[in-house]
């Protein structure tokens, strides 16, 4: 199994619309694990544009492990009112658009991380990355690659206790010793299962001051659990 983990500066505000959330849209400050998947089949459907880009999604899906990403800087998220246009013809006087909230965060820097079973792709998806434009969750929100590297090295912790930057699903066994961290609901894979498409509770290694999030770190108790794996030179992560 290989790593790829990468840096991206944020170019403007962005929204990750957290789903159910239309009319007053919110936002995550991280991208959520479908929303990196997302990324990385767009990426390689511009790079290699011979496939429909849902079965570039279905390559992304079959070969991930997992993937998350991180605040790398303090995000700060405001809501504000847009205007949106309903229809497009209408009787003189007519109302031709509607008022809607919406939330946009920003952060200087993410960084995103993936665990691939196919050490080929991760060689393809890297240079995709570099080589076509890339959105943080919608078109509206450009990001900049500012570095991309593989990690080779990844293997089972085994240890009681980690420390994790990155989003982790909660279960009835997590126990956490130390650490802020705020949870959302997130979805695992951008396709539905056995007819399901469920949203899962994660918690976010994120704490918030003053009315800014910063980024944090979770100690986790797993006791040698088997879905904890270690990104040499980036750190622990939660399956």
């Amino acid at each position: 199994m290989e790593a790829i983990v990468f840096d991206v500066r944020i170019n403007s505000l962005y929204s990750i619309r957290i789903p159910f959330t239309w009319q007053s849209a919110l936002t995550y400050p991280v991208l959520p694990p479908s929303a990196v998947i997302g990324l990385f089949a767009n990426a390689l459907q511009r790079y290699k544009n011979n496939k429909p880009p849902l079965e570039y999604l279905d390559v992304i899906e079959e070969n991930l492990l997992w993937a998350a990403s991180r605040l790398l800087t303090p995000c700060v998220v405001k809501s504000y009112i847009t205007s949106a246009i309903v229809k497009w013809e209408d009787k003189l006087g007519g109302k031709f658009t509607n008022a809607l909230g919406r939330q946009f965060a920003y952060s200087k820097k993410l960084q995103i991380a993936a665990i691939f079973k196919n050490h080929t792709l991760v060689d393809v998806i890297a240079e995709a990355l570099k080589s076509v434009p890339l959105t943080c969750g919608d078109s509206e929100s450009p990001i900049a690659i500012e570095d991309v590297f593989k990690v080779k090295n990844v293997y089972r912790n085994r240890e009681d206790l980690v420390k994790t930057f990155f989003p982790f699903p909660i279960t009835n066994n997590t126990d956490i010793i130390n650490g802020s961290g705020i949870t959302y609901l997130m979805h695992k894979r951008c396709r539905k299962t056995n007819g399901t498409f469920p949203l899962s509770s994660f918690i976010v290694p994120i704490r918030k001051e003053n009315g800014i999030l910063l980024p944090s770190i979770l100690t986790i108790k797993t006791l040698g659990e088997k879905g904890v794996m270690r990104i040499q030179g980036v750190g622990d992560i939660i399956l």
